[in-house]
C-alpha cells in the first residue's frame, strides 16, 4: 500500500495511546459527574416521584454495571493497546532484523485500529444510550421539579389562607369576648339595678300598703266624723270611697253661691277635716278631693255666669273649696274638680233622678 520504509517515518503509535486513553478517561469522568448529578437530583423528588426514584436507582445499577463494563472494557482497550504497541515496538525490531515490508505493518496496524474502532463504535454506542437516559433522567427531573414547586405553592397558599382565617377568627373570637363581658358587665349592672330597683319598689309598695291601709282607717273615720257632724239628714251618704253631698242643700238651682244652709254644712264638713290633720300623720300625703256634678238641664240661653254644665260644675266644686279655706282647712289639702254630666249616677232624665246626678263628692284619697 505504501511505498516507502517504516524505519524512515516518524513513529505516531504512542502518541496516538495516550490521546485515546486521554479521551476515554474524560468520557469516564464525564459518566460519573453525569451519574452522580443524576443520582444527587433524583434524591429530591419526596412525594409524587416514588416510582420515578426506583426507575432511575434501576437505571443507576445498570449504568453503574455499564461503567464498570466501560472501565474493563478500556483496561481491554488500554491492554490491547500496550499489547499492540509491545507488538509494533516488536515489529519494528523485528523489521529491521528482518527488513519487513511496510506493507505488512500497515496491515496489522490496520487490522489494530479496526479493532479498536470497532470497540470505539461499541462505546460510542454505550455513551449514545446514557446520553438518551440522561436526556429522559432531565426531563423527568425537570417535571419533579414542576410538580415539587407546585406542591410549594399550594402548600404557600393553604398555609396563607390558613393563617387568614385563622387570623379573622381570632379577631371574631376577640370581638365575641368583648361582647360577652360586656353583656356580663351590663347583665350584673342590671341585676344590681333590678335588685335595687326591686328593694326600692317592695320598701314602696309596702309603704304604699301601709300608707292605704291608714288611709282605709282615716277614711272610714272621716265619712263617720261627717255622718255625725251632719246628723240625720237623710240626703247625705256614703258610696264606697265617696261622700256625697247633694248640691240642693248646697246652692240655689243654676247658681254656684253656696246658701246659708250650704255654708252651715260645709262648716261642720270643715270641722271634720281640721280634726283629721291633728290625726294623720305628716308623712302620709293625702287629700280632700271635691269633685263637682251636674245634670243634663242646657243652661239657659244668655246666661253670663258660665257657658255651659262644666264650668258650672268647677265653679261649684271652687266654691265648697274656698268655704273649706274661709274655715281653717289647708289649701294644699283640698283639689277641686268639675265633671258636668259626663258621670251622672242615673241615667233617667225624671226629676228624682236628675236631683241625683247635681252633687258635690268628697274624697279622702292619697295624691
Amino acid at each position: 500500500m505504501f511505498n516507502f520504509r517504516f524505519r524512515d517515518k516518524t513513529n505516531t503509535w504512542p502518541a496516538f495511546v495516550d490521546l485515546f486513553s486521554n479521551l476515554v478517561i474524560i468520557l469516564i469522568f464525564l459518566l460519573i459527574v453525569f451519574v452522580f448529578l443524576w443520582t444527587t437530583t433524583s434524591v429530591f423528588n419526596k412525594s409524587s416521584g416514588v416510582k420515578t426514584i426506583a426507575e432511575l436507582k434501576q437505571t443507576n445499577a445498570e449504568q453503574s454495571q455499564r461503567i464498570r463494563q466501560m472501565e474493563s472494557d478500556e483496561a481491554e482497550a488500554t491492554r490491547l493497546l500496550l499489547q499492540a504497541r509491545a507488538r509494533l515496538e516488536s515489529a519494528e525490531t523485528d523489521l529491521n532484523d528482518k527488513d519487513l515490508s511496510i506493507v505488512d505493518l500497515i496491515t496489522a496496524y490496520e487490522q489494530q485500529v479496526t479493532a479498536l474502532q470497532e470497540k470505539d463504535a461499541a462505546t460510542n454506542q454505550q455513551i449514545e444510550d446514557l446520553r438518551v437516559q440522561l436526556n429522559q433522567a432531565l426531563v423527568a427531573k425537570q417535571q419533579i421539579n414542576e410538580l415539587e414547586q407546585e406542591r410549594r405553592d399550594l402548600q404557600a397558599q393553604m398555609q396563607a389562607q390558613m393563617a387568614e382565617k385563622s387570623a379573622e377568627h381570632l379577631a371574631e373570637l376577640r370581638k365575641l369576648n368583648a361582647a360577652l363581658a360586656a353583656a356580663e358587665e351590663s347583665a350584673h349592672e342590671q341585676e344590681v339595678k333590678y335588685i335595687e330597683m326591686s328593694t326600692r319598689l317592695n320598701k314602696a309598695l309596702a309603704d304604699k300598703v301601709a300608707e292605704l291601709k291608714a288611709m282605709e282607717e282615716y277614711q272610714s273615720e272621716f265619712y263617720r266624723s261627717i255622718k255625725i257632724a251632719l246628723g240625720d239628714t237623710t240626703s247625705v251618704m256614703a258610696d264606697g270611697d265617696r261622700f256625697i253631698v247633694p248640691s240642693d242643700i248646697l246652692f240655689q238651682t243654676g247658681s254656684y253661691k253656696l246658701s246659708d244652709e250650704g255654708k252651715n254644712q260645709v262648716r261642720l264638713i270643715s270641722n271634720v277635716i281640721k280634726g283629721l290633720e291633728a290625726k294623720i300623720p305628716t308623712d302620709v300625703d293625702w287629700i280632700i278631693r271635691i269633685d263637682g256634678h251636674t245634670d243634663k238641664q242646657p243652661v239657659v240661653p244668655g246666661n253670663r255666669a258660665y257657658a255651659d254644665n262644666m264650668q258650672l260644675s268647677i265653679l261649684r266644686a271652687r266654691a265648697v273649696m274656698n268655704e273649706l279655706v274661709r274655715d281653717g282647712v289647708s289649701p294644699r289639702r283640698l283639689v277641686p274638680s268639675g265633671f258636668g254630666d259626663l258621670h251622672p249616677m242615673e241615667l233617667g232624665t225624671d226629676p228624682a233622678s236628675m236631683q241625683k246626678n247635681r252633687r258635690i263628692e268628697l274624697k279622702l284619697t292619697n295624691k
